[in-house]
């Protein structure tokens, strides 16, 4: 059971870890605004926004990986 635990806790830090770099680093770009579906315009109006929400997933999944390894 604690094998099911651990890669559990590791498939959803590195899940946080991908969200948090679409969020901070490619919500401008073509690839970032094809997959969210949004304009330009509302990409640029709220890229301060994702990055602030990148930031908190990506403290979530550090505190995943330091309970984990803690």
């Amino acid at each position: 059971m604690d094998m099911i635990v651990t890669i559990s806790i590791c498939v959803v830090a590195l899940l946080q870890t991908a969200f948090m770099f679409i969020e901070m680093f490619l919500w401008n770009t073509a690839t970032g605004r094809k997959l969210f579906r949004m304009e330009q315009g509302y990409a640029t109006r709220s890229a301060s926004l994702a990055a602030n929400q990148g930031l908190y997933n990506g403290f979530l999944a550090a505190g995943l990986l330091w309970g984990l390894l803690g």
